[in-house]
């Protein structure tokens, strides 16, 4: 049985504090910097075709006071000409404007995606242990989809709107200021009803999309562990489960469309009544003979054109605020530190000959008991080394700490005398070569597998790791070889194939030194000979660690290391801790008996 790692979580990672929205506002806008030019060429092709549609009120109402009194045939065609031709122009500049928005929109969520895989990767292993798989996968898909929304509607579509709005109410103002005034009430009803609304609707949103991150991850859960569940009887527990995520979401869709359709409601209703008392009081001015039945036809279309274009840039300046704070989440993630960091100016070892060595080692988990206490443990270059005792006193821990997924609290490890702390990542990983209980495999073909441990070897050395893992005639028997699909994580095969496929991309990686973490604990006593047979193959002039609780396959090893409360019990040979009866000799007999 494993040490208890995944229950002794990890939390060195520091937690940022809470940004600002306006620090929020300028990260994101960040993503946009490398396109600036398009990001405004975007803006002016919509203001454009906002200027032609503008410019249609205004021929609307030439038409009525100019055309029309005089029946001028010529001046009409022109007119028709103009029209014709602006619409062109519109539908070109909407189909250029359209492109550079998909453009942007992609660019930017590529760029802003790359650089959370990128995070993700750099924050390790103990972050993974701290939060589930739902969160992260929320981060490349939800929440990224949602700053998509703001790169291609929100943040142009404000710009423009507030140009169109500064323009049309201008001209508005030019064909007559008391009916402009008019409008201002009805902008304040909205301004003092709708924000609270667009609020309401927006967190609504928000809080169903949290809702659905809930259900797509017991989804995904529910999907991996259906054979957990049939082997236990566990369909009703888990459709309960299942149905306790599924109804608040469909509950909080419904929430969120009602709210949606009054804050439709509430926007219409306060520029219709605007609308009738525009309508009545230039009926009015009309029969002054204080605007022309043109310049009255051409403010009603002004009009309706900029309180819907007003109260849009209204919801959208709302929106933001809340996308902002949505997007402050993954701010907030973008700048948490990693646990395990890599040396800005790593040490070269230009060949890794395998010495290993623990000068007083002390690590905890969570500011708890120490799991490792001054631990000092000095490994030859070729030597094999098994480490053994009872669960949860520091045996795993060793090997994670040599393969830097986390750094102890105090001393040092060096490898070949030199601190891993002080070597790149690349050159302490590449060296390692690490098989532990619980063997991933993709899904995929068994070839690509096995190159996994090294993607640029050759055929025939993929061929040769397979033979000297035992795992070439399985593989041979296989519908299609090498070439075979495997299910998720392999579920087509055995515990032993799959351990013997991960001894062959060790063989095919050609490690300095191995780490083995109980990599025959899980298996049958025929798969248990099968790999142990493959692993004598692999640790043949290799540094060795490992991690045993079937004492009877370390039985060879150069040295044994008894582990109890992180520090070491016994050392020696087995012979030389048989002949001393202590803690060895009582967990050989406890096995045997």
């Amino acid at each position: 049985m494993k040490d208890n790692v995944s229950t002794a979580i990890h939390a060195k990672q520091s937690v940022p504090q809470q940004d600002s929205l306006f620090q929020t506002y300028r990260w994101v806008l960040s993503y946009v910097q490398k396109y600036y030019g398009m990001f405004w060429l975007l803006v002016c092709c919509g203001i454009g075709v906002t200027c032609i549609q503008v410019s249609i009120p205004k021929g609307v109402q030439y038409f009525i006071d100019i055309i029309v009194p005089s029946a001028d045939v010529i001046r009409f065609r022109w007119l028709i000409i103009l029209l014709v031709a602006g619409m062109f122009l519109m539908f070109g500049l909407m189909a250029w404007q359209n492109l550079l928005q998909r453009s942007i929109q992609e660019k930017a969520a590529r760029d802003l995606q790359y650089d959370i895989f990128s995070h993700m990767r750099k924050l390790g292993y103990s972050y993974f242990q701290q939060r589930p798989v739902g969160e992260s996968l929320s981060f490349m898909n939800t929440e990224v989809s949602i700053l998509q929304d703001f790169y291609r509607f929100l943040l142009p579509h404000t710009i423009q709107n507030i140009v169109v709005s500064i323009v049309s109410i201008t001209v508005m103002c030019a064909i007559s200021i008391p009916l402009t005034l008019i409008m201002v009430p009805c902008l304040l009803l909205y301004y003092l009803v709708g924000p609270s609304i667009e609020r309401k609707a927006t967190i609504l949103a928000k809080q169903n999309t949290e809702q659905r991150i809930a259900y797509n991850q017991k989804v995904y859960e529910s999907v991996s562990a259906l054979t957990e569940m049939r082997a236990h009887g566990a369909e009703d527990w888990d459709w309960k489960r299942f149905k306790g995520h599924l109804q608040p979401f469909l509950d909080g869709r419904v929430r969120m469309l009602w709210m949606a359709f009054w804050r439709g409601t509430i926007r219409r209703l306060s520029y219709y009544v605007g609308g009738v008392a525009v309508i009545l009081y230039g009926i009015h001015l009309v029969k002054e003979q204080a605007l022309s039945v043109g310049e009255m036809s051409a403010y009603l279309l002004y009009y309706f054109q900029v309180m819907q274009t007003v109260t849009l840039v209204i919801t959208v300046i709302t929106e933001q605020k809340v996308l902002m704070h949505q997007a402050s989440r993954i701010h907030r993630f973008m700048q948490t530190e990693p646990e395990v960091d890599e040396v800005a100016t790593p040490i070269s070892l230009k060949e890794i000959s395998g010495e290993i060595r623990f000068d007083h080692v002390t690590y905890r988990y969570n500011n708890g008991p120490e799991v490792l206490s001054d631990f000092n443990l000095m490994i030859k270059a070729g030597q094999r080394v098994a480490i053994v005792g009872p669960s949860g006193h520091g045996k795993s821990t060793l090997l994670q700490l040599l393969v830097r997924f986390y750094d102890p609290q105090q001393g040092e490890i060096l490898l070949d005398s030199v601190p891993i702390q002080k070597l790149s990542f690349a050159q302490l990983r590449e060296s390692i070569g690490y098989v532990s209980q619980e063997t991933y495999l993709f899904g995929d073909t068994i070839r690509n597998n096995i190159l996994f441990g090294h993607p640029d070897a050759t055929e025939e050395d993929m061929i040769q790791a397979a033979k000297a893992a035992y795992a070439h005639d399985f593989i041979s028997a296989q519908p299609d070889g090498y070439d075979t699909l495997l299910g998720e994580r392999g579920v087509n095969l055995s515990g032993g194939q799959k351990q013997r496929i991960s001894i062959a991309r060790m063989f095919i990686k050609k490690p300095s030194i191995l780490l083995l973490d109980e990599a025959t604990s899980a298996l049958d006593t025929a798969s248990e000979q099968e790999v142990q047979q493959a692993l004598e193959r692999l640790l043949l002039g290799r540094t060795t660690i490992a991690v045993a609780h079937r004492l009877s396959t370390i039985k060879d090893y150069d040295v044994i290391v008894v582990l109890e409360h992180g520090q070491i019990r016994e050392m020696g040979s087995h012979e030389e801790l048989m002949r001393r009866q202590g803690v060895y000799y009582q967990l050989n007999s406890g096995e045997e008996g």
